[in-house]
């Protein structure tokens, strides 16, 4: 009897195993299956379980958006996120139509990121160049000094209400930092502060995207306007602070 019973339960520890090595969604009906992948809890699942993902993926590729990559290795990522949607299209031909919305609308948005990141470490890269040349750093005070900041602050102030006491404090430090020796994480670490500063208060609130978006309109609204008045005076360092203004808009968006 003991050894019925022993051969018995051979057999029955058996079978999981034999399951565990086929593939599982083999064993549900075809019409199950695309049922499951219509139930708006899987969609849910598996939006979330794709952003989860890709954000670590982007933190293997890109840990540091201001540290130097090569260029062929940009070049390999941007190819990488150029073919992200159409090679999952493909992939996903025969499933339902929900499913395929949804893992495409991430896959789109990992392409943007990996390309919106590439671009800012170009540009951190060329930054990096101007405000280790010291001639250039001199020339660009100069001609920040000679920028009517009244008119600039006026102007902000009526178009788009920015505060009187943060856009004083952003003229000040910009040519504070400009006066001493900076590396681009000290020129970094002041726009990271200046965002904590003015978002901090909104964190974790329903009303934080709002007030995020406010504030990088403010900037660049902002920007633009001391970039115009270095154009009207033919500014010498033009083009640096064109390059400057470039990679801070970026940054900040990278940031908020």
């Amino acid at each position: 009897g003991n050894n019925n019973n022993n051969g018995g339960a051979g057999k029955g520890a058996a079978a999981p195993s034999n399951m565990e090595d086929d593939d599982l969604a083999s064993h549900i009906p075809p019409n199950a299956l695309q049922a499951l992948m219509r139930a708006p809890p899987i969609l849910k699942f598996v939006e979330a379980a794709d952003y989860q993902f890709y954000q670590y993926l982007v933190d293997v590729l890109i840990p540091d958006v201001l540290r130097s990559i090569p260029s062929h290795l940009t070049q390999a990522i941007r190819n990488f996120a150029k073919g992200l949607e159409s090679w999952l299209t493909q992939a996903l031909h025969a499933c339902p139509p929900q499913l395929q919305k949804v893992k495409i609308v991430a896959v789109s948005s990992l392409g943007q990121t990996l390309r919106r990141y590439t671009s800012l470490n170009h540009l951190a890269q060329a930054a990096r160049a101007v405000l280790h040349n010291t001639e250039q750093i001199k020339q660009m005070l100069q001609d920040l000094n000679r920028v009517d900041f009244h008119n600039v602050h006026e102007q902000a102030s009526w178009v788009c209400g920015c505060d009187e006491t943060i856009v004083s404090r952003l003229e000040e430090d910009f040519k504070v930092t400009l006066q001493r020796p900076s590396s681009l994480e000290v020129w970094a670490q002041w726009l990271n502060q200046l965002v904590d500063d003015v978002l901090e208060p909104h964190q974790n609130k329903p009303d934080f995207p709002a007030h995020a978006r406010q504030f990088l309109l403010r900037w660049s609204f902002y920007s633009s306007m001391v970039i115009r008045d270095l154009t009207l005076r033919s500014a010498a360092s033009f083009g640096s602070f064109h390059l400057i203004r470039l990679l801070y808009d970026e940054y900040m968006f990278y940031v908020v």
